[in-house]
């Protein structure tokens, strides 16, 4: 009797975790729903989405991080002689 009590509420509380999971899952695709409409309404007004996108993964990084890497190419490119 109290290996099946243990059982059930092991039982329950995985069903709760797969059930949030489930519930995560839906809301995730929600939101990427929504994020495609907004870069689709962009697109629509003139935007450039790629640069859009490219914006919005700079501002997620460190600003240094960004100098860096920016001052690391422009050296790059003055190599090539693509300045």
């Amino acid at each position: 009797m109290a290996e099946d009590k243990a059982y059930q509420v092991t039982g329950d509380e995985l069903r709760q975790f797969i059930e949030q999971f489930e519930s995560l899952e839906a809301e995730k695709k929600d939101i990427a729903e929504q994020q495609k409409d907004v870069m689709a309404e962009a697109k629509a007004r003139g935007y450039d989405t790629k640069i859009l996108k490219k914006i919005i993964a700079l501002r997620k990084r460190d600003r240094n991080d960004i100098a860096e890497e920016e001052a690391i190419m422009d050296i790059y490119k003055q190599v090539l002689g693509m300045d």
